[in-house]
């Protein structure tokens, strides 16, 4: 509960509060404006006025009084609903005056020359994406249709626009991506992500490497991740790996969250991570998968694919964990070619089909001498083995010269 308040000091908190306002718009303050509309931020200055709004109930008429305010009148009325609407956590209610005062915003930022608001404009964009998921919690919770978040990528979407121009603002485009980013994965409708990535790589308005450090990690992150799960592994190393290498050291659950779709697809081009870097950033879901790639055992990685497939479906990495599988029928005809190899080096690169059955018993795994020559003319197909079949005599006739090429050239699956 908050403490008694005379009418008195609500009046002066929500002066003071309207002073750093029309302040930092008039010396061109972007971040001291931010940190005025961070509603979810539980700042004090900002609690203790929310409390001030709801004990001095005319705040409109002091608005109103003063030029110095009144020309922000259309920002400054709805934030202050926002305001004590989140404080009387009816986050319904305080989404929907904080978009009315966004769109206002945003009238007026389309008005100032030079990009001295960005940093206001980076919170208002967080702060209507974070508004709305917990607006749509709650809705959800009283029976009622969760529509927030979908209004939020729709103004979020008029911001794009209003940034997506010559100029200096256009820096801001991609933190806003980003943010739309963050709404399609939430949503389910990642599908959406297409129009903005290609305005954002093709339009010549837009130098990549002019926006902020920060966004392009984050826009590599999520960009990486569409191409997982639109199984472009390739192009998901690259992304993936950039945000990896620009990601700052200290951002450890950054890292993490992009190693747990780095991890998968550099396993599919057949490179592992160390078992120290599993254990830092606490990815020890990984940890059997490596082991049954190194050991050829099919029955470790279905059981660990099986154990974690909750959380493996949700990041959305599973089918391509899943297609590991042909390289463990690799790494196993190799370590078959190797103990041959040492037997009997003249006749290594000949594998009786009936002695890869009888390894797979010994895995657990019941296959006949068809099935296991159908998976190794897969093998021979995706050139994760050089070599051909003996049909008649049911043999694997290895090539003599590099019969199992480095994976790092491309993916598996």
């Amino acid at each position: 509960m908050a403490s008694y308040l005379s009418m008195g000091e609500a009046h002066r908190r929500i002066t003071e509060y309207l002073n750093r306002f029309a302040d930092a718009v008039s010396y061109q303050d972007g971040k001291s404006l931010g940190r005025l509309l961070s509603i979810s931020s539980d700042s004090p200055v900002l609690l203790s006025l929310a409390d001030a709004l709801n004990t001095f109930q005319d705040a409109n008429r002091v608005i109103r009084q003063s030029d110095k305010y009144s020309q922000y009148e259309d920002i400054l009325v709805p934030i202050f609903r926002a305001l004590q609407s989140y404080r009387l956590k009816n986050l319904a209610e305080s989404y929907i005056a904080f978009e009315k005062a966004s769109n206002a915003f945003i009238q007026e930022f389309r008005n100032w020359d030079s990009a001295w608001a960005l940093e206001a404009l980076y919170v208002l964009a967080y702060e209507i994406r974070i508004l709305a998921e917990r607006a749509d919690v709650e809705l959800a919770s009283m029976g009622k249709s969760p529509e927030k978040l979908k209004g939020a990528g729709s103004f979020l979407m008029k911001v794009f626009g209003v940034l997506a121009v010559k100029g200096p603002k256009r820096v801001g485009a991609l933190y806003v991506t980003c943010q739309l980013f963050k709404v399609y994965f939430k949503l389910g409708t990642v599908h959406l992500c297409r129009s903005v990535i290609r305005s954002i790589e093709t339009a010549k308005i837009f130098d990549f490497e002019e926006f902020p450090e920060r966004d392009k990690v984050t826009y590599m992150y999520y960009t990486g991740r569409l191409e997982v799960y639109n199984e472009n592994l390739q192009a998901a190393d690259q992304k993936l790996s950039y945000a990896l290498a620009h990601c700052h050291a200290s951002k450890e659950e950054n890292i993490r969250m992009i190693l747990k779709f780095l991890i998968p697809v550099k396993l599919s081009i057949g490179i592992f991570p160390k078992a120290i870097l599993l254990e830092k950033f606490h990815l020890d879901e990984y940890s059997d998968i490596v082991l049954a790639l190194k050991r050829g055992d099919l029955h470790l990685l279905r059981q660990a694919l099986q154990e974690h497939d909750d959380r493996f479906l949700r990041s959305g990495v599973y089918l391509v964990l899943e297609k590991l599988e042909l390289q463990v029928y690799r790494r196993l005809v190799k370590k078959i070619y190797i103990i041959q190899k040492q037997k009997d080096p003249n006749k290594a690169h000949q594998i009786k089909l009936d002695v890869i059955v009888k390894a797979l018993k010994w895995l657990q795994f019941n296959m006949d001498v068809d099935e296991v020559e159908c998976i190794m003319s897969i093998l021979i197909y995706r050139n994760l083995m050089k070599g051909y079949f003996a049909h008649k005599n049911k043999v694997v006739v290895l090539s003599k010269q590099d019969p199992f090429p480095k994976l790092s050239t491309r993916p598996v699956g």
